[in-house]
């Protein structure tokens, strides 16, 4: 059965503690998943969807690793790059210093990463971490996964951790990744969706 997917995940697998998506087989004549029109196949796991066949990200607010009121809606008018990580998870340590240079190097180009730090119920554990790998972007704390739940499973399953997401300037879920991804694979999406016309 073909059917559009933002996630290309047949499966999923138990490693390190996190969840981990795997690569899906059901690929259109075109390499996108499913053959979703307008995608484009830019990473193992991920496609860029078409700007009409995208969902709006739903609002997130709370606070910050440091106690301070953050909210996806201050990010519009940006590409947002959504991260969702835990200081006890292997993949998300190996993926961090990815994502902090990528954060730093795209912020030109009207780029702004933005981490959901979850199941750390202790606010040290996560900004230990966050020191370990200088992360300059911030976190929405949330240590029951709560904020995860105001996603359709299809575009973020909180059981997938880590997972990323893109968020066009428009607000809408143009990317999402189960999974660890590196610079490799999520530099070309995110340039993609930053030099779309907003």
């Amino acid at each position: 059965m073909r059917r559009p997917l933002l996630v290309a995940a047949a499966g999923l697998a138990l490693a390190a503690g996190c969840v981990l998506a795997a690569t899906a087989a059901d690929d259109g004549a075109d390499g996108a998943p499913g053959g979703a029109p307008g995608a484009v196949r830019a990473a193992a796991q991920a496609t860029v969807l078409a700007p009409g066949d995208r969902q709006d990200a739903p609002a997130l607010a709370g606070g910050d690793l440091d106690g301070r009121p953050v909210a996806l809606d201050g990010f519009r008018g940006d590409v947002v790059v959504l991260n969702v990580w835990g200081s006890w998870c292997a993949p998300c340590r190996a993926e961090a210093g990815d994502l902090e240079r990528l954060s730093r190097e795209t912020r030109s180009a009207g780029v702004r990463f933005l981490g959901i730090n979850t199941r750390d119920r202790d606010r040290s554990a996560a900004l230990a971490f966050v020191r370990a790998h200088g992360l300059s972007f911030p976190s929405l704390h949330d240590p029951d996964g709560d904020l995860l739940l105001h996603f359709p499973p299809a575009l973020l399953n909180p059981q997938a951790v880590p997972s990323t997401l893109v968020i066009d300037r428009r607000g809408r879920v143009a990317v999402a990744i189960a999974g660890a991804v590196t610079d490799e694979q999520l530099r070309p999406l995110v340039t993609r969706v930053a030099q779309e016309d907003s």
